[in-house]
């Protein structure tokens, strides 16, 4: 009997070590996620440079509605801020769902609509992908996808 208790005792003692809880706080994590693009949208639509510096990942890459992939920080900036200068309107983003996939990383899908400033909107979706390191979390890849529906 005392040794059944001491190895259930051991067992309760060492399991969170073995298998520790997800410290994951995912409320928090998924308002930092909606923050996030929102810094990017806001990012996109005051040509903030510094700002959509600060939220991309080094490596971060794009691929457009067009088929075109913009691949590393600078290319996929230039690319985003040449769409916006290209394509204006008013870039609405609305975070649909968020995909906790472990504690560094995630997915973001999005409604994406642009309105021109004769009233026409294009639905699109995004979906970003976000990693989290150094107390923050940071884009590194987005997916802009144009239904072949309207939605």
């Amino acid at each position: 009997m005392k040794n059944s208790f001491l190895f259930v005792l051991c067992t309760y003692v060492t399991m969170p070590f073995i298998y520790p809880q997800d410290t994951l706080d995912s409320h928090e994590h998924r308002q930092a996620i909606y923050d996030l693009v929102d810094s990017y949208s806001q990012a996109r639509k005051t040509n903030d440079t510094v700002l959509l510096e600060s939220i991309l990942t080094a490596e971060v890459d794009q691929l457009v509605s067009s088929g075109t992939w913009r691949i590393n920080k600078k290319e996929s900036m230039e690319g985003m801020l040449r769409s916006s200068t290209n394509n204006p309107g008013t870039r609405t983003l609305q975070i649909e769902r968020i995909r906790l996939i472990n504690p560094e990383t995630a997915i973001a899908d999005a409604r994406y609509q642009i309105e021109n400033s004769e009233g026409k909107i294009r639905k699109m979706w995004s979906t970003f992908i976000v990693v989290y390191g150094e107390g923050r979390w940071k884009i590194t890849g987005i997916r802009n996808m144009l239904p072949t529906r309207s939605q």
